[in-house]
């Protein structure tokens, strides 16, 4: 069997995945009866990679390449079991609990892209997550960041990594990633206000296909707002 490492490495060496290179990788993928295991596998790789080279600094070529490579990993006969999908909805506890499980599971990466955080029970999850070596980066709206009630200081001061967007236009999303395999995404902004007052809705799932897609928007995002 292939080992992912050395196998992606050489198609990110001319930082563009060819044709030829992703026809070979889609046939090799689909020839050892991938499974959801094994791709969770080939795309860790991928994003530790990806981090590895821009760590020397944004480089959208290394994007392009995550996201073509995440394509194609995707193209793959069939999973080794189904996805899984759930859906919470506010006013009440059912969004921010789902949340708080997500983040108290994590084992290895929380990658957060909110509008704004003013919940204090979401932000104790966080830094509690940070505490104990899961890395915790968050990507947020500037104007909301200063908002009274704004958690982003609080998180900042207890070392996690935050960036903001600059830009008129706000950063609206509403959506997290954990350990690259699960995904919470919905009209649910991380407050108060949205489990005591309004009616919100929240999606969980780990089909890679939507993980990929949401991982590569966040690093686009990351990196353009260094």
């Amino acid at each position: 069997m292939m080992d992912p490492r050395t196998t992606l490495k050489k198609t990110l060496d001319d930082l563009k995945l060819s044709r030829g290179e992703r026809q070979a990788l889609v046939r090799a993928f689909a020839d050892v009866g991938a499974g959801a295991r094994l791709f969770d596998q080939w795309r860790a790789a991928a994003f530790d990679l990806a981090r590895e080279s821009l760590a020397a600094g944004p480089n959208e070529a290394i994007v392009d390449w995550l996201e073509d490579v995440t394509r194609a990993l995707t193209v793959r006969e069939e999973d080794d079991k189904p996805s899984s999908t759930e859906c919470h909805f506010s006013p009440g506890e059912d969004c921010r609990r789902a949340i708080c499980r997500q983040i108290d599971h994590a084992a290895k990466s929380i990658d957060v892209c909110v509008f704004t955080i003013t919940d204090d029970r979401l932000t104790d999850a966080l830094v509690a997550a940070h505490h104990r070596g899961v890395i915790v980066r968050i990507v947020t709206d500037n104007d909301k960041s200063a908002d009274l009630g704004s958690d982003i200081d609080r998180l900042k001061a207890a070392g996690v990594t935050v960036r903001v967007d600059r830009s008129e236009n706000h950063m609206h999303h509403k959506f997290a990633i954990f350990d690259g395999s699960v995904l919470i995404n919905g009209s649910y902004n991380w407050t108060v206000g949205a489990a005591r007052d309004n009616e919100e809705n929240l999606i969980v799932t780990d089909d890679p296909r939507l993980t990929g897609a949401f991982l590569e928007r966040f690093e686009r995002l990351w990196q353009r707002w260094t």
